[in-house]
């Protein structure tokens, strides 16, 4: 296994030390890891996230341009995006 050199502020080596004193881990190493672990995880979330705003900017454009889309003068946005709303949560609802 590749070794590596890391500065920690005196903040970060403080929380190593209580989370291996805890007994959670067994060593440093195990600490390190498991962050890596939720950066990896958090990385793979904020990518699904992305390629899922891309593909409903995509969407949308497209029924932009396909007429399938409803104006909404500036007085009426509130209640609208209200409305939008509602009809998501019951989407979600009858979903689950």
């Amino acid at each position: 296994m590749p070794t590596r050199n890391v500065v920690l502020s005196d903040h970060q080596h403080e929380l190593v030390e209580t989370l291996v004193q805890s007994g959670r881990y067994q060593n440093a190493s195990e600490v390190l890891r498991e962050g890596l672990r939720l950066i990896e995880e958090r990385e793979r979330i904020e990518e699904a996230r992305l390629k899922a705003l891309k593909r409903a900017a995509r969407q949308g454009w497209a029924d932009i341009a396909a007429g399938r889309h409803t104006d909404v003068t500036d007085d009426q946005l509130e209640d609208f995006v209200g409305q939008l709303g509602r009809r998501a949560a019951r989407q979600a609802k009858s979903a689950s």
